[in-house]
């Protein structure tokens, strides 16, 4: 396992060690940097039969599973199945199925638990995946390269694909927006929700827009890496979205703001 972690690794994919047992990671890894050869080799070494999971920093998985609902079924009904072109794909240990996107850097995309019945979008960069060889008490996690694209390669997602799996994810908060709020009278939260579905306009007052948005997010108690969430789906759903690092720094500083009241 050591060895395949390595591989992973050299691969340039940042790598966690997970219990063979629960699926849960064996050390923190969250919000540091990826885990060097010698830590690695340090991990492994202690924990020998630990299963390996890569962190969704560079790249996302469209995880389908087949418990209850099929999502197989559900991504075979949806209307833009087309998008999802030949990439990398892995046998899950519970018989679904993972396929693998390289991000954009043009292009955000949020994680979406439920993005459909059965169909998950991890793509938070503190989520993960279990890949080969791991195996749990269901089973192996397995490459299907015979399904893959040509060569077994790990292709950039279209911008259209990322669109569209934001669309879901805008349609749904659409749906809660207006059957939550009192359209005769808008509050501040409810401007809120409305920035959230309509972005922060042109290239005219965004940052300001930006600014008061997370302000008003932390404002009310919402956590600051949610902040930065929403901030990123926001900017989707804008006409002309807000360089995705100029976007974090004002957010961090809005955060630095709050914390100094």
């Amino acid at each position: 396992m050591k060895d395949f972690a390595l591989k992973y690794y050299k691969l340039g994919f940042s790598v966690i060690p997970i219990s063979p047992s629960n699926k849960r990671p064996l050390v923190k890894f969250a919000d540091r940097p990826p885990f060097n050869e010698e830590e690695i080799c340090n991990l492994w070494d202690e924990h020998p039969n630990a299963n390996i999971a890569l962190k969704t920093d560079k790249f996302f998985v469209i995880d389908i599973d087949v418990h209850g609902v099929n999502g197989f079924d559900s991504l075979k009904k949806w209307k833009h199945l087309d998008l999802i072109t030949p990439t990398l794909q892995a046998k899950t240990a519970s018989g679904g199925k993972h396929l693998f996107y390289f991000k954009r850097d043009d292009s955000y995309i949020t994680q979406q638990i439920g993005f459909l019945n059965g169909v998950d979008i991890k793509a938070h960069e503190n989520n993960y995946v279990l890949v080969a060889p791991s195996a749990t008490e269901k089973g192996n996690y397995e490459w299907d390269i015979e399904k893959s694209a040509p060569g077994g390669t790990m292709m950039t997602a279209s911008k259209e694909l990322i669109q569209a799996i934001n669309s879901e994810k805008k349609s749904s908060l659409k749906d809660f927006y207006y059957q939550s709020v009192n359209h005769s009278s808008k509050s501040k939260t409810t401007e809120l929700f409305e920035r959230i579905l309509l972005g922060f306009g042109d290239t005219g007052g965004r940052n300001d827009a930006l600014a008061k948005f997370a302000g008003g997010l932390l404002i009310r108690g919402v956590d600051p890496e949610d902040v930065l969430s929403l901030a990123n789906i926001a900017n989707s759903n804008s006409i002309s979205p807000i360089d995705s690092k100029e976007l974090q720094k004002t957010v961090e500083s809005m955060v630095k703001k709050h914390e100094r009241r």
